[in-house]
């Protein structure tokens, strides 16, 4: 009872059910008998070595026993997702070439393997050849499909997943299964019964005796076209092409049938594709740097630096939405306990800065940042964003990532993105004297004096992140070029509480020995408000 096993090492399935345009969208979960027993014969030509125009006769005998046998299936858990291209037709419209919309659809499987079992004995030549074939199977389906093929024992352990089964013309309805047609192949003795009944019976219909001794050459010519139209055995049928189907109006290949599959209807999730489990639990990092880019390049496209908070919280959602799709509740991207209630541990959560690194007036990067350190859960929640908004743009901007690690690795980035990390750092040594980079919102009602006062509030910011008192606050003019924009700022956070006062302050920190950055101080500043650099 041989069991194929496939892997799919890109994670991709493509394939589209017989009879079923691409654009349609439709998987075809499981892959047919009829398309793995194809491609197994494929496998045989390409890699075996195979110089006629049919297998060897073990490899026939081989085939025709996978034939006669609907296998069984262990579907590993997959997302049925697409993507959509437009594709070149070769002709030019306007000075312009056309093109047509295609649907790539594909199922994405996150890990583990198909599992395809035929209840038949084979000899150990058989089973010698078809490990053979399986090894070296390079893809099933579009060639996007990369496969890894073993033949497993009974005794072998099945990976995880649902199983997919022939109906067998029970009936056999249970809650949340779904019957699915696939193409098979007929097994050769019905095939070779069909050919015959089916041939004798066009002959009769053009009125050509079968055991006439000569003909004419219309006669003969009638004859050949006709026999010629049925293959003459099972294997020639699996061998046929897509242009011979074509030329002859076949839609659907000799020597197939549709069979009725069960399935769970859950089969293939719907929605966003799962990301991936770390199959090895990630090393906390302090930092990720992602760069951020518009479709056509152009870095003037980019959000101004004013939007610092709305792109900020734009791609926090992003994350979020990621994290959650994780079974495990992230805390460090959340900053909220499982049930909700926010940390008790101040400031140690996420925070998500973007910044403008070649300071030309526009966000280019974005630095995740965690004290507590970003585990493999928010590593993997901040991979799986590939985009994010922006209010004006002409789309959405592509985010990718650009480091991970430690901040003070980032220094080593090249000019002027290095520089401006080393700034935001405060350098290896640290600075004494830090200068706002975005504007310090005070985060409750500001009083004349007291700890409510702008100096107190900014001293229990500082305290509250475990930062050394400040031994001089300097409130910076906004009438300077260099702070001209600070009053341009967003403010407010749309998806969270608005400030107490709605004002934007610059302003010079010293300190008695240097501190080490990123230094981020008051309200908003887990979306990159009250951001400083060393002065």
């Amino acid at each position: 009872m041989p069991t194929l096993l496939l892997r799919f090492p890109g994670g991709r399935y493509h394939a589209t059910p017989w009879g079923s345009h691409v654009n349609e969208g439709l998987i075809e979960w499981p892959p047919s008998p009829w398309r793995v027993v194809r491609a197994l014969l494929a496998t045989g030509y390409t890699k075996l070595g195979w110089t006629s125009d049919r297998p060897p006769p073990d490899a026939q005998a081989l085939m025709e026993k996978l034939a006669a046998t609907l296998p069984r299936y262990r579907l590993p858990p997959a997302v049925g997702t697409h993507s959509r291209h437009y594709m070149p037709v070769g002709t030019l419209d306007k000075g312009r070439e056309r093109t047509t919309l295609v649907f790539d659809t594909w199922a994405q499987i996150a890990s583990g393997g198909i599992a395809i079992t035929w209840d038949i004995a084979l000899a150990d030549g058989e089973r010698q050849l078809l490990s053979g074939l399986a090894e070296n199977l390079g893809y099933l389906g579009r060639s996007e499909s990369w496969v890894d093929g073993t033949i497993i024992d009974a005794e072998t352990a099945l990976p995880d997943g649902t199983d997919a089964r022939p109906c067998d013309g029970a009936i056999d309805h249970r809650p949340g299964w779904e019957q699915v047609s696939l193409l098979a192949p007929m097994a050769a003795p019905a095939y070779s019964s069909w050919r015959e009944t089916v041939v004798a019976d066009e002959l009769r219909k053009l009125g050509i005796e079968t055991g006439k001794a000569r003909r004419s050459k219309e006669e003969q010519r009638k004859l050949e076209a006709i026999r010629d139209a049925y293959p003459a055995d099972l294997i020639a049928c699996l061998q046929v092409e897509t242009e011979w189907l074509r030329a002859l109006g076949w839609s659907q290949p000799p020597g197939s049938q549709r069979v009725l599959y069960w399935r769970r209807v859950d089969v293939l999730e719907a929605g966003a594709p799962v990301p991936r489990r770390t199959r090895r639990a990630s090393e906390p990092v302090e930092s990720i740097l992602l760069s951020i880019a518009t479709a056509s390049g152009n870095s003037h496209a980019l959000p101004a630096v004013t939007r610092t908070l709305p792109q900020a919280e734009l791609l926090h959602r992003a994350v979020v939405a990621h994290a959650s799709q994780s079974p495990r509740h992230s805390r460090v991207i959340t900053g909220r306990a499982a049930d909700g209630a926010p940390l008790k541990e101040r400031h140690q959560h996420a925070h998500v800065l973007p910044l403008d690194l070649d300071l030309d007036g526009h966000l280019d990067h974005v630095l995740i940042w965690a004290p507590a350190g970003l585990d493999g859960d928010a590593q993997d929640a901040v991979r799986a964003v590939r985009r994010t908004f922006t209010k004006g743009g002409t789309g959405p901007l592509r985010v990718a990532m650009a480091a991970l690690g430690a901040l003070s690795n980032l220094t080593s980035l090249r000019h002027p993105f290095g520089n401006s990390m080393a700034g935001l750092l405060g350098g290896a040594e640290g600075s004494p004297v830090w200068r706002s980079a975005t504007p310090f919102v005070a985060p409750r009602f500001l009083k004349k004096r007291g700890g409510n006062s702008l100096p107190g509030q900014i001293r229990a910011e500082l305290e509250a992140r475990g930062l050394p008192p400040v031994t001089h606050i300097e409130v910076l003019d906004q009438r300077d070029p260099s702070m001209a924009r600070f009053r341009h700022f967003v403010r407010v956070r749309r998806h969270g509480p608005a400030p107490c006062v709605d004002q934007g302050w610059a302003l010079e920190l010293r300190f008695a020995e240097p501190i080490r950055g990123p230094l981020v101080l008051g309200y908003g500043s887990h979306y990159g408000l009250g951001m400083f650099r060393a002065g």
